[in-house]
């Protein structure tokens, strides 16, 4: 693609500015390292051009202090202070939001899942944000905690211009069919394979 020219135009009848505008559905997937930190790398493109941002993690722990989590909390205070950027919510497990993950069965664990993705969904229908990334969200697709079929209806018929990138290991074919845009991150070497621990400032 030279300076961005794409190979083909599609015969859809959309202007190019209406192409470009186009909202984009992302998943990041694979083995390797850098699933979420990409997610969060468009995330800062997203606030930086005024894009109301949404972070949703479904797997870390809420103990978890994550690097990123802190930076977005002060971007947000930097656009709700002096209108620089975009607003930022962030919400992850142990915060209060129903899919975290308690002591109890996987029925409890998937009756949680499932009331998270709904409030997601009721945001998407909304159109309560600009830029979504929901953070190791493959994970309770790929256990079944909550329906791949009705996720990807949601996101195909999601009004607006709403962007959305999804991370975690093993996406579901749907899933990736459905996408606009498809990374897999392919492990070649990792410190931990020869045995050293993760580091602050690397790994959170």
């Amino acid at each position: 693609m030279p300076q961005g020219t794409p190979p083909q135009v599609p015969d859809d009848g959309l202007t190019t500015r209406a192409r470009r505008n186009a909202p984009v559905l992302a998943v990041h997937t694979g083995a390797g390292k850098g699933k979420s930190t990409a997610a969060f790398g468009m995330a800062l493109r997203a606030w930086n051009a005024g894009l109301d941002v949404a972070v949703f993690q479904f797997v870390k722990s809420a103990k978890w202090k994550v690097g990123e989590e802190a930076a977005f909390q002060r971007l947000g205070e930097l656009h709700e202070q002096q209108g620089i950027g975009g607003a930022v919510e962030w919400h992850k497990m142990g915060a209060g939001w129903s899919w975290t993950r308690k002591q109890g069965s996987d029925v409890d664990h998937a009756a949680a899942a499932a009331d998270g993705w709904a409030e997601i969904a009721r945001r998407l229908a909304g159109q309560r944000h600009d830029f979504y990334v929901l953070d190791e969200f493959t994970y309770p697709l790929r256990w079944g905690w909550i329906d791949v079929d009705t996720v990807v209806d949601a996101l195909l018929g999601r009004p607006g211009c709403q962007h959305v990138v999804i991370t975690g290991r093993d996406a579901p074919p749907r899933l990736v069919e459905a996408a606009d845009l498809v990374t897999e991150m392919a492990k070649v070497k990792h410190p931990m394979d020869v045995g050293r621990k993760g580091q602050k400032g690397i790994e959170w």
